[in-house]
């Protein structure tokens, strides 16, 4: 029988040459934290921004490039995102609203954008989100856009029509839903509280285990995990990390009905307190219009994208509240207008409409 005791003596070692890697890494991290300060320094007398979105998404695309392993790449994106983020904060740190409270989806993608080293600004609604950032209190609001399984978040882009927000960057996150309660079991469910959209995603799921329970629509998932930490009687349908902040049990998990349910996430920010993205080599156009109701005028926005050969991405309508049953068209294109077919297409499209406004170019999330 081998003697366990035998190879401690390696694993000692090895143990040892790792914690000798982590004080080299971090004399690093402090070298790149010290250029970073300097960088600073030289953006304040200039008058730049902090934080520019493709900047980062080159850093990380370059690391991706040249990573041999045996870190796998799609593990580069995070860490460089913290070390940013950390040397970020030692100039200024970053306010980002959110739909909050703590363990919402909204924060981890906030997190996960920007990384940890923020001031955090959980709001009660996504409407919070756009009045905090447009009036300075945020430097950036983060706020779901669409869904995989259950398409558009709708009053995300009805704000839009209505603030001069635009959109610097994205982001995306598989959503898992849980079902979490006080206690560990089924039985006495009188409601399940969630989002809409998280009750709608878990459609299929609560009409086999759950039927007849009350489906109760509050401000976010989070707060449904919340207020069923307050009763045994309450179950809330949210993350793991929602879980975790109030205590509960997870009492089934991905009970989501799509087991690749997505959401994308937009950053958005004011024109006034940030610049607009240059172009990282992989970009998106978001842009709304609308058009006069008449034969052939939604066949007319399309003409221009594909004279200049540029794709899009994304086409949907939202009622414009007119009563004259009157849409806007939210599209997303690839590419960025400084890119000369992106902009010839967008200069013959806004003579096409009727209304027509640019929401921003950004990287597309490809992390």
């Amino acid at each position: 029988m081998a003697d366990p005791a035998a190879g401690k003596p390696a694993l000692q070692g090895l143990r040892e040459r790792i914690d000798a890697v982590d004080r080299e890494l971090l004399a690093l991290l402090n070298r790149r934290a010290a250029l970073a300060l300097e960088v600073g320094e030289l953006k304040k007398q200039e008058g730049s921004a902090v934080f520019r979105p493709e900047r980062e998404a080159q850093v990380i695309d370059g690391l991706k490039a040249v990573n041999a392993g045996p870190l796998k790449s799609e593990s580069v994106a995070p860490i460089w995102r913290e070390i940013m983020s950390a040397c970020r904060s030692l100039e200024s740190p970053m306010r980002v609203a959110y739909l909050g409270p703590a363990g919402t989806f909204s924060e981890e993608a906030a997190l996960g954008y920007f990384g940890s080293s923020i001031v955090r600004l959980p709001c009660g609604s996504f409407d919070e989100v756009f009045r905090l950032t447009s009036a300075g209190a945020a430097d950036f609001g983060v706020v779901p856009i669409e869904n995989s399984t259950e398409g558009s978040v709708a009053r995300s882009l009805d704000l839009f029509l209505h603030t001069p927000l635009f959109i610097i960057g994205e982001t995306s996150l598989f959503v898992r839903h849980n079902l979490l309660r006080k206690t560990d079991s089924l039985g006495g469910i009188q409601a399940v509280l969630a989002h809409p959209q998280a009750l709608a995603q878990c459609h299929e799921w609560l009409n086999t285990h759950l039927p007849g329970v009350e489906r109760r629509p509050v401000s976010s998932n989070a707060e449904g995990a919340r207020l069923a930490a307050q009763d045994a009687a309450l179950a809330g349908i949210a993350s793991q990390r929602a879980g975790s902040e109030f205590g509960l049990h997870l009492v089934a998990k991905a009970i989501q009905d799509d087991p690749n349910n997505r959401t994308r996430f937009v950053i958005v920010a004011h024109p006034q307190a940030h610049p607009a993205p240059k172009p990282s080599g992989h970009d998106s156009t978001s842009l709304v219009v609308s058009v006069a109701n008449k034969p052939g005028a939604v066949h007319d926005l399309l003409v221009p994208l594909k004279a200049h050969g540029v794709s899009m991405s994304r086409f949907e309508s939202r009622p414009a509240r007119s009563g004259q049953w009157e849409y806007y068209f939210y599209i997303d294109i690839e590419g960025h207008p400084d890119d000369a077919r992106v902009a010839a297409a967008l200069t013959e499209l806004r003579a096409a409409c009727a209304f027509f406004k640019v929401l921003g170019s950004y990287p597309v999330d490809v992390h």
